[in-house]
């Protein structure tokens, strides 16, 4: 499209370029799918003879026919009868070795050498007949000159365009030669004057323009099978990689979700990113109309595995040897779990646990998972053989039930709860590394018991959770565990992107090979000719054929008619050249009107007119493309008159209606030329000078009237410019063209009667009559054929562009779903990174200088069914308020564990510049005014200016999750429901410091954070106080540079670093921070109106 400008404009080609025959050429080529085309285009050549041959034997059979029933003297035509039938049988069998399609392959000269003896064996019987019979002064003339012109372009097998216009030319010169050298200069072509001259001009212009009509044939037919041949490559390409894309969406959705209740999900998913891309702005779905997905598991086994001394390795790994450690480790134990049938759910740091009998009830479940365990023992004791490290497995396991599902609205991620999931981490925790510590439960679910079995640890004894649910305990001992009897030896772990690539690597050669041998050949095929004349009621079985667009046989319409209708308004960017060949057939028409009827003014007129009529759709198309020509390297700025001559020539391209006037007016010019030649003609005078040449045998005036075999030519160029048009409805061309021949046969019948009888015939006494009405038959059947054949090609185009399209909208949504839960796995700023450097299979891993944890744990909180949906509805807001910080400082929700809620701030590197302060968001002006308080307070001390924002944003996070608890509280108290459903308060925990970060695991990626912080923000959180943030004296330092006050809590002991200063966030009575007698004085945020905020913006979240 050409944009509008009131000075000029840029030229744009770039939808006409995409049509342009050397623009396919190269694609072909840069694609790599040239040789590939180039087979397919000498099968459509080779299933073209099979038309040809039905065509030949047609017209051959009903020719001889006619001669036999309307000859006087069948002894004189029996050597016609006998040289046309010899010929057609020669003809056919020459051609029918194209058939083969393993010998054309290998030897492809075949289908030029075929070609052209049957061409030549149709000229030479046409010319030896003629010979043959003016030996017996018959005045007969050529009965193939033209029809095989048609059949060298339309139908023989001789691929491309250089060898079948090498050929038509060549048949074009022979008769050309012949009827100039060989026949008697007094019957015809005397060249004592120009009038003699010009008639045989006459001939050769009718010669150039039936090959121009075969030229324009192939071109136009090149230029379309190549891009439907480029489109079904992009199709299969396309095809490929969304299977590809939707194994990794389900594999990405089976690492948050199992199967079982996957698929929900994956509905909704897809459901609101096609809604988003159909609409604009429509408001998605509320989160709170997420559905809680949560099972209940009755009969399962709980594994939880924790590997000592991870702490220890944390502090002397770096980050690149500590994810590869771990990536080596979740990878071996997630091949594992898969072979041993147990869903792994989550990591938690060292910590990994998962549940065998979930997915599918496993009456075996305890086996499957003391045998998993033996495993992890046998992986870890290699693990550490391998890399030198001091590490080992301290592993638990109970038997029971529990609740699984998905809690909150962003980063779903399956979970588990219950006594019986807190008992197993009680196991494990009490349990003694090398060892498999389970419960008397366990034990007595194992049905094949073949373990060493021992007493339980002193720890368990001593338990308090234990004891009070009444466990015992019991130990088994490691076995050498050979991996290579489970096929697990060196097991490499893969992610899915890995899959893919592989796959897709795999299918893809294989997939195109076997699509381009089902490409269709053509529209005609004597099975589907026979159905179609017997069928009845049954429909046609190739309407299920996906390969071919649902069309009807005879008319080649598609079945659905608002296909149909979208199919004609198609833009015809090819329109330019049906336009120049329309124009150079219509100037042709003129010149041999002029030739033999040069008299009076009125003859002039209507030429100019309909030169003028035919030249300005040539111009106007044109001129687009000779500026592209003339500019195509240059940034050229066109004129205001110039550019609107662009959107004259585009609206012409687009609109069915002008193209079809532009048709019209094309035929209508057409039959005016010609309706000159026959009102210049005087049929009263044509017979008296016709009877006294006959009696005083003197030369006839040729010019006195119109020579009857040049108006049938010019006919039949009419009827084929009409029919080869593009894009115009199939159905009106062949209307068209069938009212065309019967218009000029009963004209020429009733009208001109005696002109046509006495003309020149094909064979001695066959009437002329018929000699002309069977040529007009010909074309029009031939060209029906040919253009049936285009308009084949053209529709299954169409039709592979739509599916193209759809396949293109449905990657577009696969690729977003991806997305979407990669955005549930990976923090936002990974996700890319996690689909370029990791599709190379790349480990990815950083190392952060500051980052900010925290940990927020629901106190006095019993995991039942009733108090999960309270959980999720707790949660859900807390994924509200997260939204905005996510947004506009990159706040990661890291995970979910029971009831603990773990987020980080700095986990993006361009969180430093995301806050400007230029929005009105309360959260970004309070952040803006910590920030201006901070850089006086920097000028006023000795403390470095490191960029903490990190933290005042978490602490910042927190504060607004307490704020929604409060509100959470205080809508629960108005409802009329059990006061003890909802009585959890919440202490949060933060800590700051240097992080690893990574993405581990196998058939299940996970994203997790490694470090002190996150420890110490663990230990903050446990050793807190219910409504309180409990933080480090580092934390607390960066905190009162931002003016924020912060109370001494004392001397707190922290499980592995002993007695610490710790801290808690100076909190007043309505829930806004305390500031330092240093900070300036604000107006207090209303926490009210933010939560109403947020409430009403929750809409806008992201699918």
């Amino acid at each position: 499209m050409i944009p509008r400008n009131r000075k000029g404009c840029k030229l744009d080609f770039t939808q006409e370029v995409v049509w342009e025959r050397v623009y396919l050429k190269k694609k072909c080529k840069e694609v790599g799918v040239e040789k590939e085309y180039i087979l397919y285009e000498k099968r459509l050549r080779c299933n073209s003879i099979g038309v040809f041959i039905f065509l030949h034997s047609a017209v051959t059979l009903i020719h001889c026919f006619l001669l036999l029933m309307t000859c006087q003297d069948t002894t004189i035509i029996q050597i016609d009868i006998i040289s046309y039938i010899g010929a057609a049988l020669l003809i056919i069998t020459v051609l029918s070795i194209n058939f083969n399609e393993e010998i054309i392959r290998k030897h492809s000269w075949i289908m030029y050498a075929s070609s052209v003896i049957a061409a030549s064996v149709m000229v030479m019987v046409d010319l030896m007949l003629h010979i043959y019979h003016m030996s017996d002064h018959w005045n007969v003339g050529s009965f193939y000159d033209t029809y095989v012109i048609y059949s060298i372009y339309l139908f023989m097998p001789i691929p491309f365009i250089k060898g079948p216009l090498i050929l038509g030319v060549s048949v074009s010169l022979s008769y050309i030669t012949y009827f100039f050298a060989i026949l008697d200069a007094k019957h015809l072509y005397q060249m004592k004057n120009v009038f003699q001259f010009n008639q045989m001009a006459v001939d050769v212009v009718h010669y150039i323009c039936f090959n121009m009509l075969g030229l324009f044939f192939r071109l136009m037919s090149d230029i379309i099978v190549r891009s439907s041949f480029l489109d079904r490559q992009q199709y299969v390409m396309e095809e490929i990689g969304l299977r590809s894309a939707r194994k990794q969406e389900q594999l990405l959705l089976h690492s948050i979700l199992p199967p079982q209740i996957a698929r929900p999900f994956q509905e909704d998913i897809r459901s609101r990113v096609a809604a988003a891309g159909k609409r604009r702005g429509h408001r998605t779905h509320n989160v709170k109309e997420r559905i809680m997905a949560i099972q209940n598991h009755p009969e399962v086994s709980i594994l939880y595995a924790d590997v000592v001394n991870y702490t220890h390795l944390t502090t002397t790994l770096t980050v690149n040897e500590l994810v590869t450690l771990l990536h080596d480790l979740y990878g071996r134990f997630d091949v594992a779990a898969s072979h041993f049938k147990v869903q792994r759910i989550k990591f938690l740091g060292d910590c990994y646990y998962c549940v065998a009998g979930l997915s599918r009830p496993d009456p075996d479940h305890a086996k499957c998972c003391i045998d998993l365990g033996h495993c992890m023992i046998a992986h870890i004791r290699e693990v550490r053989l391998n890399r030198n490290l001091n590490i080992d497995m301290r592993i638990g396991v109970h038997s029971g039930s529990l609740l699984a599902g998905v809690i909150g609205a962003t980063k779903l991620q399956y979970d588990i709860w219950g006594n019986d999931v807190k008992i197993a981490s009680k196991l494990e925790a009490t349990g003694r590394p090398g060892h498999i510590h389970i419960s008397e439960r366990t034990l007595g679910s194992i049905l094949d018991n073949t373990y060493e079995i021992l007493p339980g640890t002193e720890e368990a004894l001593n338990d308090p959770y234990l004891a009070s649910h009444n466990i015992h305990t019991f130990l088994i001992a490691a076995i050498n565990v050979k991996l290579e009897d489970y096929g697990l030896k060196g097991a490499e772990s893969h992610s899915y992107m890995q899959l893919a690539e592989e796959e897709r690597s795999s299918s893809i050669k294989r997939e195109l090979q076997a699509e381009y041998g089902k490409l269709p050949v053509g529209a005609f095929h004597i099975i589907d000719f026979i159905r179609f004349w017997k069928k009845t009621k049954k429909k046609p079985q190739n309407t299920n054929n996906s390969s071919r667009p649902i069309v009807d046989f005879f008319f080649l319409h598609f079945r659905d008619p608002r296909l149909e209708y979208n199919y004609m308004r198609q833009p015809d960017y090819m329109l330019k050249y049906s336009v120049l060949l329309a124009w150079f057939i219509g100037i042709s028409l003129i010149y041999i009107q002029i030739v033999y009827h040069d008299r009076g003014n009125l003859y002039y007129y209507v030429d100019g007119i309909v030169f003028i009529t035919m030249t300005v759709p040539l111009f106007i198309t044109w001129f687009k493309k000779m500026c592209y020509w003339r500019y195509k390297k240059d940034s050229h700025e066109f004129s205001k008159w110039t550019c609107k001559i662009f959107r004259i020539a585009e609206f012409m391209q687009r609109n069915l209606i002008i193209r079809l006037c532009i048709y019209m007016s094309t035929v209508i010019a057409y039959f005016g030329v010609i309706t000159v030649v026959l009102v210049d003609c005087d049929q009263e005078e044509f017979q008296v000078r016709h009877i006294e040449n006959k009696l005083y045998h003197y030369e006839p005036d040729l010019f006195i009237c119109f020579h009857p075999w040049v108006l049938t030519n010019m006919a039949c160029l009419m009827i084929g410019m009409s029919v080869i048009f593009t894009r115009i409805p199939w159905m009106v061309k062949i209307i068209v063209s069938v009212l065309e021949g019967l218009t000029y046969v009963i004209i020429m019948f009733f009208q001109f009667e005696y002109i046509i009888h006495h003309s020149k015939t094909t064979n001695p006494y066959f009437s002329s009559e018929y000699a002309h009405t069977y040529i007009i038959g010909i074309t029009i059947v031939s060209f029906y054929l040919m253009e049936r054949q285009a308009e084949f090609n053209s529709k299954v185009n169409y039709n592979w562009r739509l599916e193209l399209l759809k396949k293109q909208q449905d990657a577009v949504i696969t690729n977003k779903s991806i997305t979407i839960l990669l955005q549930n796995i990976l923090p936002a700023h990974v996700v890319n990174i996690y689909l370029t450097s990791l599709a190379s299979h790349e480990l990815y891993y950083e190392d952060y200088e500051m980052v900010a944890v925290m940990f927020a744990s629901l106190q006095n909180f019993v995991l039942d069914l009733a108090n999960l949906r309270v959980l999720n509805e707790i949660i859900t807001e807390f994924d509200k308020i997260l939204y905005y910080y996510r947004k506009d400082y990159l706040v990661e929700k890291i995970k979910i564990v029971g009831c603990t809620y773990m987020a980080a701030c700095g986990l993006d590197l361009r969180f430093s510049g995301r806050i400007d302060g230029q929005d009105d968001n309360s959260i970004i002006k309070e952040v803006t005014r910590a920030q201006r308080f901070l850089a006086a307070f920097e000028k006023q001390s000795a403390v470095p200016g490191v960029r903490n924002e990190v933290v005042f944003v978490l602490t910042t996070f927190a504060l607004d999750l307490l704020r929604t608890l409060w509100m959470c509280r205080n809508v629960y108290e108005k409802l009329p429901i059990d006061r003890g459903v909802f009585s959890a308060d919440m202490s949060i925990g933060i800590s700051c410091g240097e992080v690893m970060a990574g993405v581990v695991g196998a058939s299940q990626v996970h994203y997790d954070i490694w470090g002190n912080p996150v420890n110490m923000a663990s230990r903050m959180d446990s050793t807190g106080v219910s409504g309180r943030i409990h933080i480090t004296e580092e934390t607390a330092v960066i905190l009162r540079a931002y003016g924020i006050e912060c109370d001494y809590r004392g001397m707190t002991f922290v499980k592995g670093r002993g007695v610490l200063p710790t801290y808690f966030v100076g909190i007043d009575e309505n829930y806004e921070f305390k500031n330092t007698p240093e900070f300036n004085s604000r107006p207090p945020v209303n926490p009210l109106k933010r939560m109403r905020q947020n409430n009403d913006d929750t809409d806008e979240m992201d699918p």
